[in-house]
C-alpha cells in the first residue's frame, strides 16, 4: 500500500463515491441487486489493488462500468427467457445527487428511460450513461469501455438518436405529475371508475411484471375504460383484506408502494404522465425485484383471499374481455391471480 494510504482512508474514499458508483451501475443494468453486487465487486478490486490511482473517481467509475457491462451481456440472455414483460427493479430514491446535473439524473432514472436504454447495445448504453448522464470526459469514457475516443463519440451519436426517437416530447413537469398522481390515488382508494377514467389518456396502457413468480397481467391492458374498471374493481377488494398503499416517488416519478396487512411489500405501481393525463401504469410484483424494499408479501395468498371476498354481484356484466388476457403465467397454472379474470370492454 502506498505511503500515507491507510485501510481506513481507502474505505472512506470508496464510501464517498459509493452513491455515484451505484447510480452508474443501476442505469447500465436496470437492477438494484445487480448494481449493488457490481459496486461490491468494485470495492474488492479497489481494496486488493497495490497502487493508488491518480483519480479514485475515474478509476472506480471505470471498474464499475466494466463489471456492469459484463453482467449486462449475460443478463440480456436471461431476459430473452423472462416470463412476461420485463421491467426495471423499482428504485425509491437515487442515492447520488448532483445539483449541476439534476435534470440528467432525474430523466435517466425513470422506468420509461431505463426501458429506452434497453434498446441500446451494452456499449452504447455505457457510453450514454457515463457521458450524457454523469458528464464524464471522452477520455474517461474511452478508458471505461475499452474503446477509442473516436469510437465512443460514434457510440454516443447512435445512442442519442435511439433515445431521442423514443423519448416523449411533452412530458409533464414535476408539479403537474404530483398533482395528477394525488388525484389518481384518491380515486383509486375510493374505487371511483369515473374519477380514474378522467385522469387516464385515451390510449393508456397498464403492464405488469411478475416474472412467472407472482400474479401478473398476461398482456398489457389498454384504453382508459378498461384500465379504470380494472383498477376500481381490484383495489377495494384488496383493501377489505388489509392491503394498503402509500404514495411514493418511484424512479423519480409518481408511484406507490402496496403492502399487505402485515406491512410486507406486495407490489409497486409507477405512473408516467404525459400531456396532462396518465399515459402508462407499470406494476412490479415479481418478489425477486422487491426484496431490497423489505419483507415481501405472498401475492398468491393475497389473490386467493381476494377471490374469497368477491361477492357475486361484484362480478362485471358482459360483454367481457376474454379471461386469457389476465391469465397467470405458465409457471403458475392452477393458481389464482390477484387481478380479476374478466373485464368489461371499454
Amino acid at each position: 500500500m502506498p505511503e500515507g494510504m491507510t485501510g481506513v482512508n481507502k474505505v472512506e474514499e470508496f464510501e464517498e463515491l459509493r452513491p455515484l458508483l451505484f447510480s452508474i451501475a443501476y442505469r447500465i443494468l436496470g437492477g438494484v441487486a445487480e448494481a449493488e453486487d457490481a459496486v461490491q465487486e468494485t470495492w474488492l478490486r479497489f481494496d486488493g489493488s497495490a497502487t493508488r490511482p491518480v483519480s479514485a473517481k475515474a478509476f472506480l467509475s471505470s471498474v464499475v462500468t466494466r463489471i456492469s457491462l459484463d453482467v449486462l451481456r449475460s443478463a440480456r440472455v436471461r431476459r430473452e427467457e423472462y416470463v412476461g414483460p420485463w421491467l426495471p427493479e423499482p428504485l425509491l430514491s437515487d442515492p447520488y445527487q448532483d445539483p449541476a446535473r439534476s435534470v440528467e439524473l432525474a430523466d435517466s432514472v425513470s422506468m420509461a428511460a431505463l426501458l429506452l436504454l434497453e434498446r441500446l447495445s451494452p456499449l452504447e448504453r455505457a457510453v450514454f450513461v457515463l457521458r450524457e448522464v454523469f458528464g464524464f470526459g471522452f477520455g474517461e469514457v474511452a478508458a471505461a469501455v475499452g474503446r477509442s475516443e473516436a469510437a465512443c463519440r460514434q457510440l454516443l451519436v447512435r445512442a442519442r438518436r435511439h433515445m431521442e426517437a423514443g423519448r416523449p416530447r411533452f412530458e409533464a413537469v414535476r408539479e403537474e405529475r404530483e398533482e395528477l398522481a394525488s388525484r389518481f390515488f384518491d380515486a383509486l382508494r375510493e374505487g371511483d371508475v369515473t374519477g380514474l377514467r378522467d385522469l387516464l389518456a385515451a390510449d393508456v396502457s397498464m403492464v405488469g411484471d411478475g416474472g412467472g413468480k407472482a400474479p401478473q397481467l398476461a398482456r398489457a391492458v389498454s384504453g382508459a375504460g378498461n384500465v379504470a374498471r380494472l383498477l376500481a374493481s381490484v383495489f377495494p377488494l384488496m383493501a377489505r383484506i388489509g392491503v394498503t398503499f402509500e404514495p411514493h416517488e418511484v424512479n423519480g416519478r409518481p408511484g406507490a408502494v402496496f403492502r399487505d396487512r402485515d406491512g410486507k411489500v406486495l407490489y409497486i405501481l409507477a405512473l408516467d404522465v404525459l400531456g396532462g393525463r396518465i399515459q402508462t401504469i407499470r406494476s412490479v410484483i415479481n418478489p425477486d425485484k422487491l426484496g431490497h424494499l423489505g419483507p415481501v408479501a405472498d401475492a398468491w395468498a393475497i389473490g386467493r383471499e381476494v377471490r374469497r371476498v368477491r361477492r357475486p354481484e361484484q362480478q362485471p356484466a358482459a360483454p367481457r374481455i376474454p379471461s386469457a388476457a389476465l391469465a397467470p403465467p405458465p409457471a403458475a397454472e392452477g393458481r389464482l391471480p390477484v387481478l380479476p379474470h374478466d373485464l368489461p370492454r371499454g
